[in-house]
């Protein structure tokens, strides 16, 4: 089973991201995860969190047999839109080195706060993994 990226034929192809994906199988929903690692610990800085966050984000999906080419869905909260847009030259290497060349659908909205004070970044995922 692999997913299928969904997208109408005269809108302009997007880059990171797809505008939609299909898939069957079992969906598995991981919720937010913060940039700390296991100890609890947050890196410096929103590309090393968002980097972690990812990377925890597979461990959970790793638990039900996941891998990241199953995730259809990305929704990002950030704490600050302006550090985002001033980190995208980092975040795009950051984000490959942890997730390949797999971009499902996401969202990325701006958040007053995260229940964490450090963190700078939360991020939840949908999978499908194959029956």
């Amino acid at each position: 089973m692999t997913l299928r990226r969904l997208q109408p034929p005269d809108w302009p192809v997007p880059k990171g991201y797809a505008n939609g994906m299909e898939g069957q199988g079992r969906v598995v929903l991981v919720g937010g995860q913060v940039g700390w690692d296991a100890e609890g610990r947050f890196p410096t800085g929103l590309v090393a969190q968002v980097e972690q966050a990812l990377r925890n984000i597979l461990a959970v999906l790793a638990e039900a047999g996941g891998r990241a080419e199953h995730i259809g869905r990305l929704t990002w909260y950030v704490t600050d839109i302006a550090e985002y847009r001033d980190s995208l030259a980092a975040l795009g290497p950051a984000y490959r080195g942890v997730m390949g060349r797999h971009f499902p659908a996401m969202t990325l909205v701006q958040v007053a706060a995260l229940v964490e004070p450090e963190a700078r970044v939360e991020i939840e995922a949908t999978a499908i993994l194959p029956d």
